[in-house]
């Protein structure tokens, strides 16, 4: 993408090729007299390489730009804002979206996520042995390449383990029963898997109403692919009678409406309350409230836990996202909208 980007003109360093990485020994006699887009690709393999950008890009003529790549690391993405305050800005390249593929290809998204081999796979087979070797991929290379050492199979067990809990309340503690381990170490798992944006923690709100309300985060795979790769349902015809089928439409369409209002993580939350009422998604953007509620049913139907949010939280407007295509009013401020026809407003 970055060499279509670029139409072949700039200067490329993949930090993969030893050759590549080599030329960058001295990193401020190579790059400084380099014009025009400079591309360094798998960043993270050279961290150091952020404090000679920095000088270079305090010149006071800019002869270059930077394009810079690299894994998904939430650790990366701090050091650099940290050495490049006011200097660098960010692209998070997601899976592909409904938008990117189109309405008709919503169940086979749906099934096989969106990383562009497993999606554009030529038979479902093919899709999911890819999805099998990328997880071990990820596992084996990826996660040490971030500096991170903990055995690929301790990280799969949890992994696993964690398929129960999506869309659900995280709780580290009977976790770690589960599996052995200190809640502590079940945290510093779960940072792993976030850091490398794998897994979603939704927060909750919190709001003065005189109930007691949920504190604790839920978290979602971020691809549904993914998720069904760990649940072993890799056709249609598998996840729809599965257990968790409910769970996996909830997290792919939270993920989809979230991309959609292009939410920041702090602008995203769940709500619930010891009795029962509960909001799977709030988005709170300036004076906007806006509730979300995911259905994998047929016939949604307006309930009474949706009435509460409505009213307790003083919703700008409340919408039920279902699996078909119909869209329609439940209630003054609350519609029912099909994935397929969803547009934020």
């Amino acid at each position: 993408m970055a060499r279509q980007f670029s139409k072949s003109k700039a200067s490329f360093f993949d930090l993969e090729n030893e050759h590549d990485l080599a030329k960058l020994d001295d990193p401020l006699l190579t790059l400084e007299s380099l014009k025009g887009l400079v591309v360094i690709d798998e960043i993270q393999r050279a961290p150091d390489l952020f404090k000679t950008l920095r000088v270079l890009a305090d010149r006071p003529i800019r002869q270059a730009k930077f394009l810079i790549l690299g894994s998904a690391s939430r650790d990366l993405i701090r050091q650099s804002s940290e050495t490049l305050a006011g200097r660098i800005s960010y692209l998070e390249l997601t899976p592909f979206s409904l938008s990117e593929t189109g309405n008709k290809d919503l169940e086979k998204l749906w099934v096989r996520g969106g990383f562009p081999r497993s999606f554009l796979a030529a038979s479902a087979s093919i899709s999911a042995a890819w999805r099998k070797e990328y997880i071990s991929t990820f596992l084996e290379r990826d996660i040490p390449s971030l500096g991170i050492q903990i055995p690929p199979r301790q990280i799969r067990r949890f992994w696993t383990m964690l398929a129960h809990y999506h869309g659900q309340i995280f709780n580290s503690l009977e976790l770690g029963q589960s599996l052995g381990l200190a809640h502590t170490t079940i945290r510093s798992y779960l940072d792993i898997l976030l850091g490398t944006f794998m897994i979603r923690q939704l927060n909750p709100w919190a709001e003065n109403l005189g109930k007691r309300q949920v504190k604790s985060p839920k978290i979602y795979f971020r691809d549904s692919g993914i998720f069904h790769t760990f649940l072993d349902a890799m056709s249609p015809s598998v996840l729809k009678l599965h257990p968790k089928v409910g769970a996996s439409w909830e997290g792919f369409a939270l993920e989809e409406v979230i991309r959609s209002a292009h939410a920041r993580e702090e602008e995203t939350f769940f709500w619930a309350t010891h009795n029962q009422a509960e909001l799977d998604l709030l988005i709170v953007q300036g004076n906007r409230r806006m509730g979300f509620e995911f259905k994998y049913s047929s016939v949604p139907r307006l309930t009474r836990s949706m009435q509460i949010a409505m009213q307790d939280l003083k919703l700008t407007e409340l919408t039920l996202i279902h699996p078909g295509q119909d869209e329609f009013p439940l209630a003054p401020g609350v519609k029912a909208v099909g994935l397929k026809n969803f547009k934020f407003q």
